[in-house]
């Protein structure tokens, strides 16, 4: 399986492109995880390559808040 990736438009954030993937912004820790050279970005800029990890099944509760809260 080709390893997939994401190209970031002007504006993008972690929970968004988490959000934009899975339709679930939770999983941003997902992306974070898979890209550690951008941990420290808040808003992209346009054309910045990231690593696309496969979702894991979700098990969490609905009503659980994200990792940042």
């Amino acid at each position: 399986m080709a390893a997939k990736t994401y190209v970031t438009i002007q504006g993008d954030t972690f929970d968004g492109i988490a959000y934009c993937l899975w339709k679930d912004e939770r999983r941003m820790d997902i992306l974070l995880a898979a890209n550690p050279d951008h941990a420290d970005v808040l808003i992209f800029s346009a054309g910045v390559t990231l690593n696309v990890p496969e979702a894991p099944k979700p098990t969490l509760k609905t009503t659980e808040l994200p990792p940042w809260r």
